[in-house]
């Protein structure tokens, strides 16, 4: 059933219940009626019936749908598998890259990934497109793609412009009004920050989520389409990142912890090179995670 779709499935699953609650010889009712009870086009129905007659069991005579049995584990239609939007993709992608050992200069199998990251294959190929213009993927001359990144010279280059991109933000912040969403924000995320730090032991590995929702919440104070766009490569392999390397993973991420809750009371000074310090110096520290993480999965020459 290549043409099955989720609509269809539920219906032929809700049908053969109805089938089966009347007794062997009854009549079904109307398509209309079907239509309003299953709450689906009449199109639906007429697809769903005429399954029910292949299986034989029904027999349509006319506008008449005789009921010829029960139904059985057979007859049931299997759903189609839940495909993944663009951003789930995001994550999946970078995780077999970095699980997996994948070095630079692998070819990707459209047909083969999409079947494995239960994607489309447009989809995929839309996906890919996107990454090419960070230099993550490229597109070969005759077709299909070549993955390029995350090399030590490509996260270095990241790191550099993330800095710059932040930085710009961060001089944005100190001359905010008291009055702008931000200095909410920040409170709420210093709240989080140290409810995070009070449960560490157990839950370190929810830095990662954390860490995102700081920096993009410090670069959305800047409108400006080009720096959206690269923060949203910047910020996908950053959350990725904490989850490659497992070492001294907890010590790592309450060390980020501590260095974003100075980087929030520098924010709150006005002052700006106080500010910046601090956004270098928990910068520098992401780099240096990063190459290392790089590093330990066989990615950071």
């Amino acid at each position: 059933m290549a043409r099955t779709n989720t609509r269809f499935v539920e219906a032929h699953t809700e049908m053969l219940t109805i089938c089966d609650a009347m007794e062997i010889g009854a009549l079904l009712p109307s398509e209309n009626a079907l239509a309003l009870r299953l709450g689906v086009s009449r199109t639906v129905v007429r697809r769903v019936l005429a399954r029910l007659d292949e299986q034989a069991m029904i027999v349509l005579q006319g506008r008449e749908k005789v009921i010829k049995r029960r139904s059985t584990k057979t007859d049931r239609v299997e759903a189609p598998p839940v495909l993944l939007n663009i951003d789930e993709l995001e994550g999946r992608f970078l995780d077999w890259v970095l699980r997996m050992d994948v070095p630079p200069g692998t070819t990707l199998n459209v047909a083969q990934l999409s079947k494995e990251f239960s994607v489309a294959a447009h989809t995929l190929q839309e996906f890919f497109s996107s990454l090419s213009r960070f230099g993550i993927v490229v597109r070969r001359p005759k077709g299909g793609w070549v993955l390029h990144g995350f090399t030590r010279d490509y996260a270095l280059e990241l790191s550099d412009f993330r800095t710059l991109l932040e930085i710009n933000s961060v001089s944005h912040i100190v001359t905010l009004p008291d009055s702008h969403e931000i200095w909410l924000r920040l409170d709420q995320l210093e709240n989080d920050h140290n409810d995070l730090l009070d449960r560490i032991d157990q839950d370190f590995h929810d830095f990662s989520q954390l860490d995102e929702t700081f920096h993009t919440a410090i670069n959305n104070v800047v409108t400006n389409r080009f720096v959206k766009e690269f923060q949203k490569v910047i910020s996908l392999v950053f959350h990725y990142h904490f989850q490659w390397n497992k070492s001294d993973e907890r010590v790592r991420n309450e060390n980020a912890i501590r260095e974003h809750l100075d980087y929030i009371d520098a924010l709150r000074s006005r002052d700006l090179n106080s500010a910046q310090a601090a956004a270098k110096r928990h910068l520098a520290t992401s780099k240096q995670t990063l190459l290392s993480s790089l590093k330990a999965n066989s990615h950071g020459s």
